[in-house]
């Protein structure tokens, strides 16, 4: 400690000395002049003037920020920046340190917003949780020299003009960066527009769905050959076309696309076909044209055939009669006319078995009834009777 205020009282001393010393040089100059130059450059002037220069000197010796680069910067989505903000300190700077982060206003009527501070050994977060959310000091310690500001899982909300400002009484000085905040490209998709016939036209595009503008799009051969000089490629559109397709244009092909955050690309094979001969062709179309038309003449033959053979089943059905059919549910006439007669409708006749005896009545055969068998109590073998 001693050393440095040791320090500090020879840099006084030598700024009175160098200011001394210009008051003597300004005066001896006075002092060749005329004497109504004399009247206006009093003793007091001087001595301002000199203070002046050594108030100016002073100043020059105060604190810096010494940080370089870009003074706007472009990061992807999801990504972590650093702005650099480092300093140096002079012997004249005997105050606390103090270290403000804030982004600027565009309107230069409103305020700029308050980030983060570091003050007496101690770090502050302004606003909200969600305002200073991803925001940290690149240093552990601020006050050894690094302010920088540090900013994880940038999105576009981030984009903005921000301002670092360091204090150590009485040197202040200040430092702002820019940051703008892209999407990257998605992953393009590459296809093919055309035949791949020799001598035809053929086009190759490549399109990327998402990505912050401008994109630009550029088509090379996978094996590093040179790109044939009939191709011509468009960077806007992404689109590679040959107007007269050869066999020196067959091979694999890569699409990049690029803009200022990230890069991504696609891969498509080109193949040079050879055209067929077009009388075979002909012929070929005139064969199968052929086979379609016989194809469908038969199998209107055989729709025709079944739908006749169907009529003329559906007729012979309608004419027979059935043998399955249950009778009339009226006696025969010859019945009838029995029973008119004074015939006992009840007649029946009666079979023996050996166990069993069956009697049919015939007026039951009318009314489509079937004999009914009767069970015997018992048979005399003797005298063939049912008993």
């Amino acid at each position: 400690m001693s050393a440095v205020m040791l320090e500090v009282q020879s840099m006084d001393s030598y700024l009175d000395s160098v200011a001394c010393f210009r008051m003597i040089m300004f005066r001896q100059s006075c002092s060749h002049l005329r004497t109504p130059f004399n009247l206006c450059c009093p003793s007091w002037l001087l001595l301002c003037s000199a203070a002046l220069m050594s108030t100016e000197l002073r100043s020059t010796q105060g604190l810096t920020v010494t940080s370089t680069g870009l003074q706007t910067i472009q990061r992807a989505e999801g990504d972590t920046v650093t702005l650099g903000c480092s300093y140096t300190l002079s012997p004249l700077d005997r105050g606390e340190i103090d270290i403000e982060w804030s982004v600027l206003s565009p309107d230069t009527t409103k305020k700029n917003q308050m980030l983060l501070s570091y003050t007496r050994g101690a770090k502050y977060y302004h606003g909200g949780p969600r305002d200073a959310e991803g925001f940290s000091f690149a240093a552990g310690d601020p006050s050894k020299g690094d302010a920088s500001l540090s900013i994880s899982q940038l999105s576009r909300i981030h984009s903005a003009t921000y301002q670092c400002k360091v204090r150590k009484s009485p040197g202040v000085d200040t430092r702002k960066v820019s940051l703008v905040v892209k999407v990257k490209p998605s992953v393009p998709k590459c296809r093919l527009e055309g035949g791949e016939l020799v001598g035809e036209a053929v086009s190759l595009r490549c399109h990327s769905s998402k990505g912050s503008s401008p994109l630009k799009y550029e088509w090379r051969r996978e094996s590093k050959d040179p790109m044939p000089a009939g191709a011509t490629q468009d960077s806007a559109t992404g689109e590679l076309r040959i107007s007269n397709h050869t066999q020196s244009f067959a091979g694999i092909y890569l699409c990049e696309v690029n803009n200022a955050v990230g890069a991504e690309r696609c891969r498509i094979s080109l193949r040079a076909n050879k055209s067929p001969n077009r009388t075979a062709v002909i012929g070929g179309k005139a064969v199968g044209s052929l086979l379609l038309i016989l194809i469908f003449l038969v199998l209107a033959g055989l729709l025709c055939w079944n739908l006749k053979d169907r009529q003329h089943h559906d007729k012979e059905s309608s004419n027979e009669i059935r043998d399955d059919a249950t009778p009339p549910d009226s006696c025969p006439v010859s019945w009838r006319t029995g029973r008119n007669a004074g015939q006992t409708p009840q007649t029946a006749y009666m079979w023996a078995g050996q166990n069993q005896v069956s009697t049919h009545n015939p007026s039951s055969y009318c009314q489509g009834q079937t004999p009914v068998k009767n069970a015997l109590a018992g048979f005399d073998s003797k005298h063939r009777y049912a008993v």
